[in-house]
């Protein structure tokens, strides 16, 4: 199980990850990071910054139903060697996303999406 858990810390630190990265790009276009009013700041950044942030945001939400399918599946009775290989799936279309959002990639980013999601009914259906 160790391992799975090690995964679910791995998504768990994306969105963070994804933090410090907006942090450099306001630092970058805004010359400071605006501690007071972070958000309003955020929302009016451009370019890769504004995509930093949607990338934040976007793991925020999927470490929601990544952590949702492991605990259903585990309580569902799935071992934790049967959901290591869809998890690694997911983190790795994680990893993909991110860079996808900050490149401008969409098509691309969408494809990893979709894989990942896969790998989360993959992981929901092992409990079944």
């Amino acid at each position: 199980m160790s391992t799975i858990v090690n995964i679910l810390f791995a998504v768990a630190m994306m969105p963070i990850i994804l933090n410090f990265i907006s942090h450099y790009f306001k630092h970058k276009e805004f010359g400071v990071v605006d501690n007071n009013n972070p958000r309003q700041q955020a929302a009016s950044l451009s370019g890769p910054g504004s995509r930093s942030i949607a990338a934040q945001q976007n793991a925020w939400e999927a470490l929601a139903l990544f952590s949702a399918a492991i605990l259903g599946a585990y309580l569902m009775g799935a071992s934790a060697e049967q959901m290591l290989m869809p998890a690694y799936i997911f983190l790795a279309m994680r990893i993909a996303h991110a860079l996808c959002y900050l490149a401008d990639w969409a098509i691309l980013r969408s494809i990893v999406w979709i894989i990942g999601l896969i790998s989360c009914i993959w992981i929901i259906q092992l409990g079944s």
